[in-house]
């Protein structure tokens, strides 16, 4: 039922991925110095500095068609090795000081421990992952607020929905309540069919997303089995709303969305025809804040404390002892995407 409900849901976007009717985004080069972008917030990503200009490139070349099938040929060598170049920060970070440990300790904490001993290995030796407990979460819907609120995400882009779920039969049913992040895949599929190579698997696990490189063709929201990805058109909840009057938004509420964002690391302001808008968006892990030793946003907002995260690689974490659980699934498992998010029945 769940996997159905994920079919549902993912034919529901694909008709984001025609290309017939859609130009290539235009969109400006946004090149931050390390200075400016130490600055603004420590990076833990070092970013390609050779790029071509991708807007005119494809202005030249024509259709999206040309650019899913004949771009990634002419371009394959250029575009690969500024993928690999991509590499994360090993800097160390001054770590939040914990409390000490005691028998009955919130696993707010024992997650945090964790998270920080698994900081102090070198990065390919970790394999973030999470682990929700469906038997636990309420359907509150907190997980998703403070995920926008944290990533300041757009109207109709969501990186963590949560779906409904009616189990039982008549009179007797109930309903369960399935967090749906970013799966992170072991074998990702929306990595082999991005036609410029904008999105990649990290050493640590995680999936990410080039904005600089994405050019807004779509495949990926198509090619993802749990519609995990959405697409940045460039909206505002504030647009619309009225200047003055009883209703009056008030100027900080669009000052506030305008604000910049801190995905993988580096800050990115939403102006028109700058990434991220007109690119494709997904959950990260918040790995913005694992990297400063801080939990992601949806597991310390969790009033039902349901959803776990740690190095799974690390024996003696938390979500590794819940993996092997003899009730944990993963959704989709029969498409060999191997993800790393399980769920507690």
């Amino acid at each position: 039922m769940v996997n159905r409900l994920l079919t549902m849901q993912s034919q529901g976007l694909h008709s984001f991925g025609n290309l017939n009717n859609t130009s290539p985004k235009k969109i400006q080069e946004k090149i931050m110095t390390n200075e400016e972008i130490k600055k603004n917030q420590p990076v833990d990503e070092e970013k390609p500095t050779e790029r071509f200009d991708r807007t005119s490139f494809l202005k030249k070349m024509g259709t999206g068609v040309f650019a899913g099938l004949v771009l990634p040929a002419v371009l394959n060598n250029k575009l690969v090795a500024a993928g690999k170049t991509v590499t994360q920060n090993s800097d160390k970070v001054d770590l939040p000081t914990l409390p000490a440990r005691t028998d009955d300790e919130d696993i707010i904490i024992t997650m945090q421990r964790d998270l920080q001993r698994a900081l102090q290995k070198p990065v390919d030796q970790r394999k973030w992952s999470m682990v929700i407990d469906l038997r636990k979460c309420v359907g509150c819907h907190a997980c998703t607020v403070s995920c926008i609120a944290e990533n300041k995400l757009p109207p109709g882009v969501v990186y963590r929905p949560v779906l409904t779920e009616e189990i039982g039969t008549y009179p007797n049913t109930t309903e369960r309540y399935i967090p749906r992040p970013c799966m992170q895949c072991e074998d990702p599929p929306c990595v082999d069919v991005c036609p410029v190579h904008a999105t990649w698997k990290r050493d640590d696990g995680i999936v990410e997303i080039d904005y600089d490189q994405c050019i807004g063709c779509r495949y990926c929201i198509t090619a993802c089995p749990y519609s995990a990805r959405t697409f940045d058109t460039g909206r505002f909840y504030t647009d619309g709303a009225p200047g003055t009057g009883s209703i009056y938004v008030g100027d900080n509420a669009r000052k506030y969305e305008e604000e910049p964002t801190y995905g993988y690391g580096i800050a990115r302001y939403r102006e028109e025809g700058e990434s991220p808008i007109g690119n494709a968006r997904k959950c990260t892990f918040c790995i913005h804040r694992v990297e400063k030793g801080l939990l992601p946003e949806c597991v310390v907002s969790c009033i039902g404390r349901a959803t776990y995260f740690g190095d799974a690689n690390d024996p003696e974490s938390l979500v590794s002892e819940l993996i092997g659980s003899p009730n944990v699934m993963r959704l989709k498992e029969e498409m060999g995407t191997h993800p790393k998010v399980y769920y507690l029945l």
